[in-house]
């Protein structure tokens, strides 16, 4: 991934707005996609269809999430192996330690070991019912000690979350800055972002990065928005900024789910190519479980199956 943004570029309010066009000079971006794990058989036929549509795109890896406090966690553990066992893609477990003893997790990575699973998304996860954090007496207390117990256990490969706009329970953004620093010099590989909407959010997150010594991947986290009730919920949850000019966008379409897509899929794909032509070349796209909105978009960015 090419970090060529400046922060110097940013304090002049200069400003790339040339999207790239689609040739050898700007090949298809690196896309890896994330899936929510099922909670009915319904749901996991529905993920499965959504694996079968993607895996097509040949994405780095997919990775599957974890429910507050481990809660889809059996579910999670399933869809990881199958994927091993099914596909020929390459999964990311998440691992979460909250509310959980050292030797549980460290029990659960030997089981994804293993299994074949060679990559992990370290998290330290959310408490359920949104309580206040408090580390189990015997377990890894944050996410950096999980990443450096995954390290000493097997050489996994290990992503981490970084928020551009501040994790909610951070005590300030020097703060957020510093503990995202802690974990990947514990032995993470890269990290991904929390979604964001502004293409100057993660630019200078990005460059405050570089300033504080990090040179990792972090490769900013795309989340196709379909309904903006519901963005705007999980928004004001995490921190996230909801631009003005997103709402406008779903302004009138509250009966017209066609339409929404539309538009989710032209944002999204705007927002990767702007960050495209400021040099990212690598995007995590959160899919909720929906193939055919990941699909266009990807196809918007020049991704092709078998290519």
């Amino acid at each position: 991934m090419h970090h060529t943004p400046t922060l110097a570029r940013w304090l002049t309010g200069t400003r790339i707005g040339k999207l790239p066009a689609r040739s050898a000079e700007h090949p298809a971006p690196a896309l890896s996609f994330e899936f929510m794990p099922p909670k009915t058989e319904a749901m996991e036929t529905q993920l499965w269809h959504c694996i079968d549509r993607l895996a097509p795109l040949a994405p780095r890896f997919v990775s599957v999430t974890y429910g507050a406090g481990g809660s889809t966690q059996a579910r999670t553990h399933a869809t990881v192996a199958r994927i091993v066992t099914d596909t020929a893609l390459t999964p990311a477990a998440h691992l979460t330690c909250v509310g959980a003893a050292r030797a549980e997790i460290d029990t659960i990575a030997d089981g994804y070991w293993q299994a074949g699973v060679r990559h992990i998304v370290a998290l330290r996860g959310d408490v359920p019912g949104g309580g206040a954090y408090e580390p189990h007496a015997d377990g890894y207390a944050y996410a950096s000690d999980l990443v450096a117990g995954l390290a000493r256990l097997h050489p996994f490969e290990i992503s981490v979350a970084a928020y551009p706009e501040v994790h909610p329970a951070a005590r300030n953004p020097l703060a957020d800055l510093e503990n995202l620093k802690r974990k990947l010099d514990a032995g993470a590989t890269r990290a991904i972002t929390n979604y964001f909407f502004e293409t100057e959010t993660y630019l200078r997150f990005l460059d405050l990065c570089l300033a504080a010594g990090i040179t990792a991947p972090i490769v900013p986290g795309i989340l196709p928005v379909t309904n903006f009730a519901q963005a705007k919920r999980f928004s004001e949850l995490s921190g996230v900024a909801l631009p003005a000019w997103l709402g406008h966008m779903f302004e009138g379409t509250d009966e017209d789910p066609e339409l929404r897509r539309m538009i989710a899929a032209i944002v999204a794909a705007e927002q990767a190519r702007l960050l495209q032509a400021n040099g990212i070349d690598e995007f995590h796209i959160y899919t909720l479980n929906r193939p055919d909105l990941t699909h266009a978009i990807a196809h918007i960015l020049g991704v092709r199956p078998g290519i």
